[in-house]
């Protein structure tokens, strides 16, 4: 492996090739190959870190034996940057020999293994002989495999017994002898036990390394899952990870976390990995990777491939409430994203990550935790700027902006305020605008049936989540104006309604309304929004006569923003928009009600345009709205009554203003609605019945009374007598 933190990074990206500078021994038999030491039994070698490349959804291959075990020169590619660390493939089952696994029954003793010597604990020669003695002669007879397999059980619980597990006692290397010989049986079940008690015996170096590559190859199979379970190599393998240290074992560690990352892909696992702490031993792994990479100035030889594999795990457990909880109670948040700001360069990596914050980040104290961490603003701007055409890492990012700012105003302001994001935005827009244009089929070729049930494409995808992230944080009253007189975004949202239909791509259609909604909430003098307000008007009104009521509803929402300005209101009623916006009272729906509700409010402002709620019914209809949705939703009562309130501004006689009937309902509704004990007897939950008090209070009481006596002046109860007949 190589020594200078600084020089790896350099090789990884160049592709270059470095002799091995370690010497395998196996007795007084020693070849160099390459520039690679390698015994004639084809011991193992140190692997050399090479660039590692895979694609994203390229699964994996399969790995020879030669390959892995027999002087390999690369990392296998399950374990590179780049691969789909979720799928795993059959493979026949293939063992490295025990030449691979022992190197203590060597002449010549490497320095690392005299460590192990320096304090070993004497063995008791009665337990010795007469519980380990008879075990170890029943496993060199190597009658069938269930004997093995059950005497190396057995093997296992008489050195836990007699406190001969790890690597402080004699004859610790006569155990090891014997394990690995029995590597070559080649049974998948055998080897694990074996790998247990090997690591259990706390081998370190080459030996742990080729045991966690036995592991390894083992886990690839997911048919071994159950053997795996039944034998609970789990443990033995984080304990690898809590106890050994992370530079001197990086190639065990990356072959240990393969594995682990192999096993978090199976549910069955999930609860046994929780357990056992699995995510605060991965979390303190990050750390460790954090700051080694902060010491070095630089990653070391292999992190970037062993943080593939550990977030690719992390990404498997946090669909689990416990693993979230605990995510939060050790701040693997800022954690995660400094290692993604060190791995910037690594795109699996960032890919990983940003896929575990994309499902944290649906779960609102996760979300909570992320957006006060200040510092990933900046990350995910600089990732999008780096990625920008990486279409399935950038609309993560996007994704998770949204996320963060969906209903947190500081999140908005934080975002807004690093230097370059709307402007990163913008240019994310112009870029996927762009690529979403090439690759429309002209109007032709498109068939109805099929486009109605098509996906969003990557490119559609991306401008989805960009436009949420737009209208989000459009909501911030300092945000919002800035994007509203901001040509480019007004320009690419109102193309996006020229040439998408809600067949083409329904959700984009309906977040680019919502953002131009939330941008013409702003009167402003120079809003781009208030400049094409007609133009406007007359995009929407294909969304109006279309049967989707999502996209009803947001266009609505948009005329009652622009219907403040008396032009549009002249629009709306020259092209009879008003007579719809009256047929949606009856749609039964509240939002949609409120929002229609909105518009004729401000038609009724004008008086030449208060006769138009005669037509259509259309004073029944705002007395069976306030009836319907009046106790539940005090706002869209006041709206009714304002509405009514502009219409009756001239009024002489009730019955003649309102008609008889309805009249009479609004006085009875007006009266009852009033009434605080009668208006708030709803069975809300506290929190809820006081915001409705509030709204009861503030907004409607004030217009409803004074709507109520305004009716009782001009109304009588006395019937009119008959004309005389002569």
């Amino acid at each position: 492996m190589m020594s200078s933190c600084n020089s790896i990074l350099s090789l990884f990206r160049a592709k270059k090739t470095v002799e091995s500078k370690e010497t395998v021994m196996m007795g007084d038999s020693v070849v160099k190959i390459n520039g690679i030491y390698l015994t004639k039994s084809n011991a193992i070698c140190h692997l050399k870190s090479h660039p590692l490349q895979l694609t994203y959804d390229g699964g994996f291959s399969e790995i020879k034996e030669q390959e892995m075990f027999k002087g390999t020169t690369s990392l296998p590619s399950h374990l590179k940057s780049g691969g789909d660390q979720g799928k795993r493939h059959a493979r026949a089952s293939s063992r490295p020999s025990s030449s691979d696994l022992s190197r203590l029954q060597t002449k010549a003793v490497p320095k690392a293994d005299l460590q192990e010597k320096d304090a070993e604990v004497e063995v008791d020669e009665v337990f010795w002989n007469t519980r380990i003695v008879p075990i170890l002669r029943e496993l060199e007879k190597e009658e069938n495999i269930e004997t093995v397999c059950a005497a190396c059980t057995q093997l296992h619980h008489a050195l836990e017994e007699g406190n001969m597990l790890g690597n402080k006692f004699k004859r610790r290397s006569i155990l090891l002898k014997t394990l690995c010989k029995l590597v070559d049986v080649g049974s998948d079940l055998l080897s694990l036990k074996l790998a247990k008690i090997i690591l259990a015996l706390k081998v370190s170096r080459k030996n742990l390394l080729n045991v966690c590559k036995l592991i390894f190859k083992i886990s690839r199979n997911e048919k071994n899952d159950s053997l795996i379970q039944n034998d609970s190599i789990l443990e033995s393998l984080l304990e690898v990870l809590r106890s050994e240290d992370l530079e001197t074992n990086m190639e065990a560690f990356l072959y240990c976390m393969g594995s682990i990352k192999f096993i978090s892909g199976n549910p069955g696992f999930l609860n046994e990995m929780i357990s056992k702490g699995a995510v605060e031993i991965l979390i303190n792994l990050i750390n460790q990777i954090n700051e080694n990479t902060e010491k070095c100035g630089t990653c070391l030889p292999n992190s970037g491939h062993l943080l593939v594999q550990v977030t690719a795990t992390l990404r498997n457990l946090v669909d689990s409430p416990l693993v979230r909880t605990k995510f939060l109670s050790i701040s693997a948040l800022p954690q995660l994203c400094t290692a993604m700001e060190q791995y910037m360069g690594d795109k699996d990596v960032c890919t990983n990550i940003a896929r575990i914050f994309s499902k944290l980040t649906s779960y609102r104290d996760c979300c909570a935790a992320l957006a006060s961490y200040s510092r990933c603003y900046a990350l995910f701007l600089n990732l999008i700027n780096k990625y920008q055409k990486k279409q399935d890492l950038v609309v993560r990012v996007v994704f998770i902006l949204g996320n963060l700012t969906a209903k947190n105003n500081q999140a908005r302001e934080q975002f807004s305020k690093e230097k370059g994001s709307i402007q990163t935005l913008l240019s994310l827009f112009q870029t996927f605008h762009q690529l979403d244009l090439h690759s429309q089929k002209p109007a032709g070729q498109r068939g109805e049936q099929h486009r109605a049930q098509r996906p969003p494409s990557e490119a559609e995808d991306v401008l989805i989540k960009l436009t949420r992230v737009l209208a989000n944080i459009a909501i911030h009253p300092g945000v919002g104006p800035v994007l509203a007189a901001n040509p480019g975004i007004v320009g690419l949202l109102l193309t996006t309604l020229e040439y998408k239909s809600l067949d083409d791509c329904e959700e984009l259609v309906i977040n680019a309304t919502a953002t131009i909604n939330n941008l013409s909430y702003y009167q402003v003098k120079n809003s781009i929004i208030q400049d094409k307000k007609l133009y406007i008007a007359e995009l929407l009104l294909k969304l109006l006569v279309s049967n989707n009521m999502d996209g009803i509803l947001e266009a609505v929402r948009v005329f009652g923003n622009l219907s403040q300005d008396r032009d549009v209101c002249d629009f709306i009623v020259q092209n009879n928009v008003h007579r719809f916006m009256m047929a949606l009272l009856d749609a039964q729906h509240q939002d949609i009600c409120f929002s229609a509700c909105g518009v004729l409010l401000n038609l009724t402002v004008d008086k030449d345009k208060r006769v138009i709620l005669k037509e259509g019914g259309g004073i029944k209809k705002l007395v069976d709205c306030l009836r319907d949705f009046g106790p539940t939703d005090w706002q869209l009562a006041c709206l009714v009554c304002k509405t009514l309130w502009n219409f009756s501004e001239n009024i002489t006689n009730a019955s003649s203003c309102f008609g008889n009937e309805d009249t009479n309902t609004l006085l009875l509704l007006l009266s009852s609605f009033l009434d605080e004990e009668l208006a708030l007897d709803g069975s809300f939950d506290p929190d809820l019945k006081n915001y409705h008090k509030l709204h009861w209070e503030t907004e409607f009481k004030p217009v409803a009374q004074q709507l109520l006596n305004r009716i009782q002046r001009h109304h009588t109860f006395l019937e009119p007598l008959p004309i005389p007949s002569f």
